[in-house]
């Protein structure tokens, strides 16, 4: 009976199957593409609503197009930016296999409010306010690069290299760094004291323009660089062990990925200041968009996340809470919020 049970039941199976194997499903796009199409027109509605909106004058005077100047004179420094952070962090994470860790922890922001402390406290407010230009920008990121150099090379020389312990010295010196900052900040007057706030807090409204070319040609170079070696990035990825069996050579791709963190943090520093958690917060949601782990996918949507963030946060403090220099507050705030949140899941787990 059982077999005449199946018998009967299997014509009917066999006639079915072929009515639901030959519909077409469809063409579905990938999270990737529909992240990209989501992000380029969520990217060009702000850049339009941050450089039309609220710009009352006539259409082709001469006040409308300083505004618009003005206004795409920002838009530029948040896609710098938004570069730095987002892909400075993705290779970050890529170079220290922890997708939780920012670049902030080897001290970068820490040596950069030094170096500003140190300049008001040695030379004074006034001196410091109008000394600047594109100079002191440049001798400021080559010192902060060339920190960076000689703190690498001498960790990972030794026979005992560890990326940990690498780790481990960038926080330690970030807390003596800010130790020391912290002393000289209170032997400040109030006049110097403001003047070095301005110079701690970024400022995207603020930044300079003609610092603009210098750090797009920065930005340019380096993404040239990790896109041509995008491939060798993936190998990386997969752990110093497996790398070096695959016959690359992990240490010095890990101190040249590190050495190009370090150029990146140090340009979005100068432009607008220090900004912890910005780029785990751009990190965390390129890796929900991309799906995959291929840098061919991570880096370009690294920089468009950071941009739509960036943008949209500005606008909205700009012309909603009318309270643009609250840009990297906010930010700082909800990054630290959310980087609280997942290293609390992660611990749970």
């Amino acid at each position: 009976m059982a077999e005449r049970a199946g018998a009967g039941l299997a014509p009917a199976a066999v006639k079915a199957a072929p009515a639901t194997a030959g519909v077409r499903t469809g063409w579905r796009p990938s999270r990737t593409t529909v992240g990209w199409v989501a992000g380029g027109v969520l990217v060009i509605a702000l850049v339009l609503a941050t450089v039309l909106y609220d710009n009352r004058l006539p259409v082709g005077s001469a006040g409308f197009r300083t505004i618009v100047t003005m206004r795409l004179e920002s838009v530029a420094t948040i896609v710098v930016v938004a570069f730095c952070h987002g892909v400075g962090t993705v290779i970050f994470h890529t170079a220290t296999g922890n997708r939780i860790l920012t670049p902030s922890i080897l001290g970068f922001d820490a040596l950069y409010r030094l170096m500003q402390t140190s300049l008001v406290f040695v030379l004074g407010g006034t001196a410091v306010a109008a000394t600047g230009g594109l100079g002191a920008v440049a001798v400021q990121t080559v010192l902060m690069v060339g920190f960076a150099t000689l703190l690498y090379g001498w960790l990972f020389s030794g026979r005992r290299a560890d990326l940990h312990v690498l780790l481990l010295v960038g926080v330690v010196l970030g807390m003596g760094f800010a130790s020391v900052s912290t002393f000289m900040q209170r032997m400040l007057t109030p006049s110097e004291f403001d003047v070095l706030s301005a110079r701690l807090f970024g400022n995207i409204s603020g930044s300079d323009a003609s610092y603009l070319p210098w750090a797009a040609a920065v930005c340019v170079a380096v993404g040239a660089v990790l896109w041509r070696r995008r491939h060798v990035l993936d190998v990386v990825a997969l752990g110093r062990d497996v790398s070096t069996n695959l016959g690359l050579n992990h240490r010095r791709e890990v101190l040249l990925l590190l050495v190009l963190v370090a150029l990146l943090v140090s340009v979005s520093t100068t432009m607008v200041g220090p900004m912890t958690f910005f780029g785990f917060v751009v990190a965390t949601l390129t890796y929900q968009v991309a799906g995959a782990a291929t840098h061919a996918r991570l880096l370009p949507l690294a920089a468009l996340v950071g941009t739509c963030a960036l943008l949209g946060a500005y606008f909205v403090l700009r012309h909603v809470f009318y309270a643009a220099g609250l840009v990297t507050v906010i930010i700082e705030l909800v990054g630290g919020l959310i980087f609280l949140v997942h290293l609390l899941r992660k611990g749970l787990r």
